[in-house]
């Protein structure tokens, strides 16, 4: 865990100021590849929110070994088809939906539990091939299928920003996902306040295009070790 939190908050605090903003902005602990014994410190830091995980089996483990984990959970992390019925009953949020064929599925799934699943639909507005989520010519039609399902609740989209450290396209990323939130807002009357985006490298940035909520895991834990055994 990093022994300067306090940090963290300050740089938050810092962009928002920056900003012009007062608002909430949700923190998701990305505790993937993380022990349990460091997802239980973090959970003692008062401003995180959620947890964010990237695999399903993983979190599955998780959940066994921290039943009394007080955090919701949320999926950040690619979703294959064949593993949406096990994501639909361990999460209490799916922020990587991207395709018709998926929220399809989820739905199905989320009837057949007699639940509604909040999700976020995932963007890949960076146009890198190496990113998941539906491209921004295909983001409407996903949208308007997405909210005709009756088990899925929409609350918001999602980006991970380019892989570079050019300022102006990391910011071109961020405000085209809050441009589309923003006709989204419009065309379907929802709230939508979840955007979700700005992770370790990035978020400081991503406040000020307008994040709502970020996702952290380097800069709170520390570097990953990939050898770690949960």
């Amino acid at each position: 865990m990093n022994t300067n939190i306090e940090k963290i908050y300050e740089r938050i605090q810092n962009a928002k100021e920056k900003a012009g903003r007062n608002d909430k902005i949700f923190f998701v602990a990305v505790s993937k590849t993380r022990t349990v014994e460091e997802m239980k410190e973090a959970e003692k830091i008062s401003w995180v929110d959620f947890f964010g995980e990237n695999r399903v089996q993983e979190a599955e483990s998780k959940k066994i070994s921290y039943p009394d984990s007080k955090l919701k959970w949320r999926l950040i992390g690619h979703l294959q088809n064949n593993k949406a019925r096990k994501a639909a009953e361990i999460f209490d949020f799916i922020d990587s939906v991207d395709s018709i064929e998926l929220a399809a599925r989820l739905n199905r799934i989320a009837g057949e539990l007699n639940k509604k699943i909040p999700i976020l639909i995932e963007v890949n507005t960076s146009g890198e091939e190496s990113k998941s989520g539906v491209s921004p010519k295909n983001f409407s039609e996903l949208l308007d299928f997405t909210v005709s399902q009756e088990n899925l609740s929409l609350e918001g989209l999602m980006t991970v920003g380019p892989l570079t450290d050019d300022e102006k396209e990391i910011r071109k990323s961020f405000s085209s996902l809050r441009g589309l939130i923003e006709n989204s807002r419009a065309s379907t009357g929802l709230a939508l306040p979840l955007l979700s985006m700005g992770m370790s490298d990035d978020f400081e940035l991503a406040i000020l295009e307008g994040s709502t909520m970020i996702r952290i895991g380097t800069l709170l834990f520390g570097p990953r070790d990939y050898t770690k055994k949960n």
